[in-house]
C-alpha cells in the first residue's frame, strides 16, 4: 500500500480526491488532511498567510501517523504566491517538518509539464487577473511559455467549489488558444476530476488540472507509475524519475 498525503486548504472540491483514488484502481490511499484556510479570499495577503509555515506545519502530524510516504501542499495561489524561491523554501520547510518529501501543486504544474514534453500553455484561472498573472510568472520561471491567460475574477475558494460541468468546460474553452499544446486549471478549489477525460477529448490536447497534478505528484514523490487514463494523458504514460523535495532540503 503507498499512501500519499496531502494538505487541503479549507473545504472546496477535496471530494475530487476520493474520485481520484477511485479512478486509480491500485492500492494506492489518498490521506487527505484540512489545513486552517484563514481568510477565503485570493488576495495575495490572504494568500501568503494561507500558505505560512505554522499552518502547514499544523497538519503534518496527522499525515505521518497515517503512514504517508509523501506530502503535497495541495494549493495553487498558496504556493505560487510566494513567487518562485518562496515557492522552493515553502515545501523545503514543509519536508523537514514532515520527515518526508514534499512538494505542492504550483511544481506539481511544472513537473507534470516537463514530464509530458509540453511547453506552451494556455491558463484559465479561477482567479482575479492580477493572481492568475503571478501563476503566468511561476509557470514562466518553471521554463514554459504561456500563450494567454484567462482569469474568471472570482475571490473565494468557497464560489470555486459551486462551479458545475458546464462552467468548468467553458471556462478551459474560453482559455484555449491554438498555439497552446496544453491547458491549464490551476485552482484546487474547483472539481475537475471527473471532466478531464471529456475536456481532453473536446480540446483535443492534454488539459492540467489542479487536483489531477497534485495526486500525480504525490506518486513521482512516492516513485509509483500508475496507467488511469479516466485522468487524462499525464496518466498514460510511464512517469519519469525526478529529483525531490527532501527533508534535507534542495
Amino acid at each position: 500500500m503507498t499512501s500519499l498525503g496531502f494538505l487541503y486548504p479549507g473545504h472546496s472540491a477535496e471530494d475530487d480526491y476520493p474520485r481520484i483514488e477511485q479512478l486509480l484502481g491500485s492500492d494506492i490511499r489518498l490521506d487527505v488532511v484540512h489545513t486552517d484556510i484563514g481568510e477565503d479570499a485570493h488576495r495575495v495577503d490572504a494568500l501568503l498567510e494561507m500558505g505560512s509555515a505554522d499552518r502547514l506545519a499544523a497538519g503534518v502530524g496527522e499525515l505521518r501517523m497515517a503512514g504517508a510516504d509523501s506530502v503535497v501542499w495541495a494549493c495553487t495561489s498558496g504556493s505560487f504566491v510566494h513567487g518562485w524561491e518562496g515557492a522552493h523554501e515553502q515545501v523545503r520547510a514543509l519536508a523537514r517538518t514532515a520527515g518526508l518529501p514534499a512538494s505542492s501543486t504550483s511544481f506539481a504544474f511544472v513537473h507534470a509539464l516537463q514530464e509530458l514534453g509540453l511547453r506552451r500553455v494556455a491558463v484559465g484561472a479561477t482567479y482575479p487577473d492580477d493572481v492568475a498573472e503571478l501563476f503566468a510568472e511561476f509557470l514562466r520561471a518553471g521554463g514554459a511559455e504561456v500563450t494567454g491567460v484567462r482569469g474568471a475574477g472570482i475571490i473565494t475558494a468557497a464560489e470555486v467549489g459551486t462551479w458545475d460541468e458546464k462552467e468548468v468546460h467553458a471556462l478551459a474553452r474560453e482559455a484555449d488558444s491554438p498555439d497552446a499544446d496544453a491547458v491549464l486549471l490551476p485552482d484546487t478549489a474547483l472539481h475537475t476530476a471527473a471532466h478531464i477525460e471529456t475536456l481532453e477529448r473536446e480540446l483535443g490536447k492534454p488539459v492540467l488540472t489542479a487536483n489531477q497534478v497534485t495526486v500525480w505528484e504525490g506518486l513521482r514523490l512516492a516513485d509509483r507509475r500508475v496507467n488511469a487514463p479516466r485522468l487524462g494523458a499525464l496518466f498514460t504514460r510511464e512517469p519519469l524519475v525526478q529529483a525531490s523535495f527532501s527533508p534535507s532540503g534542495v
